[in-house]
């Protein structure tokens, strides 16, 4: 028996084509992967399989129902957890959940045996507001709150965009357990790792589906697109008599909670640093530090020859900072986001000019310097705002998990911005939950309850912990981890 039915369907938004004539079924019980580029119309479809959108051609039918004439049963019998975080930040974890449980009808005490195994790991945080939580727990309110009413089908667009691979894994073992309970699970994701534990695949490419078949099969037959050739890592030229980044003894405490707790490292000029650790073990404490965006506790710090306690503002202008959270203004196009941050900068006219042309000439969005960032695909977006970034070539670029939910032949392409950026003597100091990654950083520290717990190159770091690749070494050194994941 399938549990979804898609025949024909289309949906265009003016000229733009998102989906062109879909078709395949999802049976009764089954882990469903549905992958594909950025821009490939993977969230549109979901949006029509939740009924949050209406097909222009076509018909859907999810657990039997008609996704235009039986929307109401629809919406009690699925869950959804959208790319974008579902959360209501300023609530508490338990009026999260008591408002998603009203929302469908239902209470939680009706519904906690459906949610207990998940929902208990959470549940001594009850009282804390959801956006204090970690990238992991908040992984877990957002399933149970998509659980709470017991659906039947459950739609996870990229839910584990930006958590840690520790975390990622713990997330589809709980998938795991859900399956055991003949839930049908849709779901999406960038990560290779993830894909492998669907059932079947379906790969969708500029609004088509190129085919329906075994994990290993899609990724073997379209590897160009999910396994592209590595990027060959040759270490950046860098100045081993110039530290970019000096940091001793950082410690950042609130109350008696210490999230960075006294940590010591230099950075080299032309360097790419990779600061990697699990959801809550501290790096964006340590970032906001030393981007000037927080004060320090105790301890030293200078980048680019400023102190972070009393020069926060002469660090501002001297580096380039890209958050997880896309960093430039959707309702300006190209031109007027180059303009205004490259303003900000305090460069000149001319020169604003003439290095925007070169800009758009490198990444070939000339013929888009007046579209809307809004409208850009997700790859475009990270690439433009990378470049943003280093526009007025600061001595260093902080990139806070720079390529989140995006494909690897994006990833591929936006590293060989980084590493024309550090062969231009630009350190990159860069988070990222993508181990693979983390392989091209001339080095790694990996913190660990606020701690760095090991720093060295990647071959060092493998060879010290007899591990096979830095996925491993991740993983072994965030299980030691001993408080918990926020």
């Amino acid at each position: 028996m399938n549990a979804i039915e898609v025949n024909h369907v289309s949906k265009s938004y003016g000229k733009a084509k998102a989906l062109d004539d879909v078709s395949f079924t999802v049976g009764k019980g089954e882990v469903f992967g549905l992958i594909g580029p950025d821009g490939a119309g993977k969230t549109s479809l979901y949006r029509i399989l939740c009924t949050l959108l209406l097909p222009q051609a076509g018909t859907v039918t999810v657990d039997g129902c008609d996704v235009v004439s039986q929307m109401a049963d629809i919406r009690r019998r699925v869950g959804y957890m959208p790319g974008r975080f579902s959360l209501y930040e300023d609530l508490t974890v338990e009026e999260n959940l008591h408002f998603f449980a009203k929302l469908f009808g239902t209470t939680v005490e009706a519904g906690y045996d459906s949610i207990k195994a998940i929902y208990s790991q959470i549940e001594r945080f009850k009282d804390r507001k959801a956006g204090a939580l970690s990238g992991g727990m908040k992984q877990k309110l957002a399933l149970s709150c998509a659980l709470v009413h017991q659906p039947s089908v459950l739609f996870l667009d990229e839910p584990t965009t930006g958590v840690d691979p520790v975390s990622r894994k713990e997330f589809w073992d709980m998938l795991a357990g859900l399956k055991q309970r003949d839930i049908t699970i849709v779901a999406s994701t960038p990560y290779l790792d993830e894909v492998r534990r669907c059932e079947r695949v379906a790969f969708l490419d500029q609004g088509q589906v190129r085919g329906i078949v075994t994990p290993d099969e899609i990724l073997t037959r379209f590897a160009d697109i999910f396994n592209p050739p590595g990027i060959e890592h040759t270490q950046a030229v860098v100045d081993h008599d110039e530290n970019v980044i000096e940091v001793e003894h950082l410690v950042k405490a609130f109350g008696s909670f210490h999230a960075v707790d006294d940590i010591s490292f230099t950075v080299k000029r032309g360097e790419i640093f990779g600061f990697l650790g699990a959801n809550g073990a501290g790096k964006t404490t340590a970032m906001h530090m030393l981007t000037g965006l927080n004060q320090p506790t105790s301890g030293t710090g200078r980048v680019v020859g400023y102190d972070i306690r009393t020069e926060h503002e002469q660090i501002k202008r001297h580096i380039g900072y890209m958050s997880q959270r896309f960093s430039l203004y959707e309702d300006l196009t190209v031109a007027e986001n180059i303009r205004l941050f490259a303003g900000i900068y305090g460069m000149a006219d001319a020169e604003i000019a003439r290095k925007t042309d070169q800009l758009l000439a490198r990444l070939e969005f000339a013929d888009h310097k007046d579209t809307l960032v809004a409208s850009l695909p997700l790859g475009w977006k990270q690439k433009l705002a990378f470049s943003v970034s280093i526009f007025h070539e600061p001595g260093v670029v902080f990139l806070d998990e720079p390529t989140g939910g995006v494909d690897p032949a994006t990833r591929r392409q936006f590293w060989e911005l980084i590493y024309d950026a550090a062969g231009r003597g630009i350190t990159v100091f860069v988070t990222t939950h993508y181990m693979d990654e983390a392989e091209y950083c001339d080095r790694i520290s990996i913190m660990v309850d606020g701690k760095i717990k090991a720093m060295g190159t990647p071959d060092e770091l493998k060879q010290k912990y007899n591990q096979p690749d830095m996925d491993h070494v991740f993983t072994y050194l965030a299980r030691q981890a001993t408080r918990s994941s926020d």
